[in-house]
């Protein structure tokens, strides 16, 4: 969602994540009104069997288009499907995801309209975006799910308490979005993030500073904190320049984190919870 389909450089920077060898492309509907889609498709039309393509449906835009409305209905879902794959021009989507999703939801029509595009094969497999406890425990019980995509940073380890054992156990990836929390572990000046303080982001920050040393840049740092966790599949991470493209790819390349490097971050703050949603 960072690339804008208007920018040029946008299709330059998926040529490149090809060349560098990423083959997984994350989007949604919501991204840009379909655009996002269309950037995806128009660019990586040519590279479809070299790619793990997904992307998400379930929040509808109003006709005024001053923001959009949860809709995890079977008919809104099949029909989401069949306008991404125009989008994206293709004839299958790798990996659909519902994007969002409450225990209020119709959950078992939901289920229906995945398990349905599933057996028409318009999509491969299917899975979840949540960081809430108690939906996703509820869909990897009783559906078919092979994903989990949620937020999970060193200022964000709300997962760890449940969710990320859980979804090991039963064998569900873990796709991780948020590793550098909106830029706050990396270069952006410290506000308060979830439960924590100013201060406590700086020290954060800072922790994170000093286990990167001139070994790996504080990014790769960050990425590699959550990727260290043996529930995660992969981390997706948002870029909107060549630079960030390169750096993100570095993070496979450089120095792995020590073990020491792990506890020191994980001890430069006390972990968070969930409050709600349990």
């Amino acid at each position: 969602m960072s690339l804008k389909p208007a920018d040029a450089q946008s299709e330059n920077i998926l040529h490149r994540a090809i060349e560098l060898g990423i083959n997984y492309f994350d989007t949604a509907d919501l991204y840009d009104k379909g655009a996002n889609e269309e950037l995806l498709g128009r660019v990586l039309k040519q590279k479809r069997g070299q790619i793990i393509l997904a992307s998400k449906a379930g929040n509808q835009w109003r006709p005024d288009g001053s923001g959009w409305d949860w809709n995890p209905r079977k008919d809104y879902i099949l029909k989401c499907a069949d306008q991404s794959l125009k989008r994206l021009q293709t004839d299958y989507i790798d990996l659909f995801q519902l994007h969002g999703g409450t225990m209020n939801d119709p959950i078992d029509e939901t289920m229906e309209a995945f398990e349905q595009l599933l057996k028409e094969g318009k999509i491969r497999y299917y899975g979840i975006s949540s960081i809430r406890p108690n939906v996703i425990r509820h869909w990897s019980q009783h559906s078919n799910i092979v994903s989990v995509m949620t937020q999970y940073s060193l200022l964000d380890r709300r997962p760890e308490e449940e969710t990320l054992n859980l979804l090991k156990l039963k064998n569900i990836g873990v796709v991780v979005r948020g590793s550098v929390a909106q830029g706050l572990l990396v270069n952006k000046p410290a506000k308060p993030y979830l439960n924590y303080s100013e201060e406590e982001v700086k020290k954060a920050a800072a922790t994170i500073y000093s286990v990167s040393n001139n070994e790996r840049t504080p990014a790769n740092t960050a990425i590699q904190f959550v990727l260290n966790h043996p529930s995660v599949t992969s981390a997706i991470v948002g870029m909107r320049t060549m630079e960030q493209l390169e750096e993100a790819v570095q993070t496979v390349e450089v120095l792995s984190l020590s073990i020491n490097d792990i506890e020191l971050l994980k001890n430069s703050l006390p972990v968070n919870r969930y409050t709600d949603h349990r």
